[in-house]
């Protein structure tokens, strides 16, 4: 028997054929006496630098609203899709007044800030260094400027954390810094900060150390709530391997994480007690309340039936528990254990493909999980193409909504298109996520004989509990057309 190299990056270019083709624009695919890791400039610093190239990028698609659209015309920031919430919310939500979030209340219909903790911290970080003096018009500005350099941060780690989190698969970053929908959505909202976060405890999980990585994904769900779903696949997943004590000490991370944010801002002391703080508790009870809205599957149904769905919250957590059933059915009948980032992906694609509303910017929920669950150049440009279709779609629906009798833009039944193309398309990935689990040698991760390089603990580690015949599968690395047999590393002649 002779080792194979497992230190040895894997090249895209000589395994995925539009990496490859796409690779001609600079020179065509990487030679097999390339001396990668000799050069300062390694993979991962590149991957960084086309990261904040492409943010950059985006901000220069947002010139013409930052040039005026924010301000002047009903539609202007529509027509050219470059909205954002960003420099609206520096006034309407009082940070144009020195109002501290949670805690003083707002004028108009919206009393209290809508944002978790630490997303409201980020933005009252941003309000700090935004010259207080001068028009408005200006300091929305200066607070967008503000606001984009700290997401640029937030972006080049996102990208950093998915080329380290596979060790030899450091390319699979570029599906995050080259995708189009990341660029075009990173500046809409405050997302890249969990987003990173996220990230982040995903690379520190696959280096096994659970208690880190649970403390940041508990920081992750104190600025957004989708990733405290990350535990349940880990619960399952530990479940099969056995690996219990890895997973208590992730959700005790997670909890006592996610209580040191909250609790200075959650509990309130007067006369009568201590109790919650109505404007901590704002972003849970407008979620609660919050009708069917863009983007989701309720509002195409509700367009095309003329149903108003009142009872969608009801529909949307019952498709939820459905769905998180099966998940859980499919990781413990499946022949091989699933890798952490595929259930990872599927569990946030189901959340988002039963909620209430679907933002534009909650794509990049998505973006890094799959380059980590499906790192194939051609399944995630097909979603990306979905996910760009539905970004002009929306735009130009409320142009044409905005445009009083005029109805320039998109009507109801192109924008009903477009959100069908962002399910049709999200579903589509999830399909082949799920083949691969179902189909291990169909899994482009799993090829050289890796178990689960995302998994930390799981990697590796023998199954303690399968339903059905699964016990009954080989252990080894699963076998494809043109390649070696392979057991964890070592090639069997």
């Amino acid at each position: 028997m002779t080792s194979l190299r497992q230190d040895e990056p894997v090249r895209p270019t000589r395994r995925d054929e539009v990496a490859a083709a796409g690779s001609e624009l600079i020179g065509g695919p990487i030679g097999r006496r390339a001396l990668l890791g000799t050069h300062w400039l390694t993979p991962v610093r590149v991957i960084a630098l086309v990261a904040i190239g492409m943010f950059a990028l985006g901000m220069v698609q947002k010139l013409p609203c930052y040039n005026g659209g924010w301000f002047f015309g009903a539609t202007s920031q529509y027509v050219h899709a470059c909205y954002s919430d960003i420099p609206h919310l520096y006034s309407g939500r009082g940070f144009a007044d020195g109002l501290i979030p949670y805690f003083d209340k707002l004028p108009g219909d919206m009393q209290y800030l809508e944002y978790p903790v630490l997303t409201g911290l980020f933005m009252e970080v941003a309000s700090w260094l935004t010259p207080h003096g001068g028009p408005i018009q200006d300091r929305e500005q200066m607070y967008w400027l503000a606001n984009s350099g700290m997401l640029m941060v937030c972006a080049a780690v996102i990208a950093v954390c998915v080329a380290r989190t596979h060790r030899r698969r450091p390319w699979d970053g570029l599906l995050v810094a080259l995708a189009p929908a990341f660029a075009l959505t990173a500046t809409i909202n405050w997302d890249l900060l969990a987003v990173a976060l996220t990230a982040a405890g995903m690379l520190l999980w696959s280096r096994s150390r659970p208690l880190a990585a649970g403390v940041l994904i508990g920081l992750a769900t104190a600025a957004k709530l989708y990733p405290v779903l990350l535990l349940g696949p880990l619960l399952v997943l530990c479940w099969r391997a056995g690996t219990w004590r890895a997973y208590g000490r992730a959700v005790l991370g997670a909890v006592v994480s996610w209580l040191v944010v909250n609790l200075p801002v959650m509990i309130a002391h007067d006369a009568s007690g201590f109790h919650i703080r109505e404007g901590w508790a704002k972003f849970y009870t407008f979620s609660q309340e919050r009708p069917i809205d863009f983007g989701s599957v309720w509002l195409l149904i509700s367009q095309r039936t003329g149903n108003p769905l009142e009872d969608a919250n009801l529909y949307a957590s019952l498709l939820m528990i459905l769905g998180c059933g099966a998940l859980a059915l499919l990781t413990l009948y499946a022949p091989r254990r699933p890798r952490f980032a595929q259930l990872a992906f599927l569990v946030v694609a189901l959340f988002i493909l039963t909620n209430k509303v679907y933002s534009p910017q909650y794509v990049l929920w998505l973006i890094p999980l799959a380059a980590l669950a499906r790192p194939r150049w051609r399944d995630f440009l097909i979603w990306q193409a979905c996910e760009v279709m539905y970004f002009l779609g929306i735009w130009l629906y409320l142009a044409y909504t905005g445009n009083g009798d005029k109805h320039q833009g998109l009507p109801p039944e192109g924008y009903q298109l477009a959100i069908a193309l962002h399910l049709l398309g999200t579903l589509y990935l999830c399909a082949v996520v799920v083949r691969d689990i179902l189909m291990p040698e169909r899994d482009v991760v799993r090829r050289d004989g890796d178990d689960d390089p995302s998994g930390g603990v799981l990697d590796r580690s023998p199954d303690v509990f399968v339903l059905g015949q699964t016990h009954h599968e080989p252990r080894h690395a699963v076998h494809f057309e043109g390649a070696p047999r392979v057991r964890w590393g070592v090639v069997q002649d």
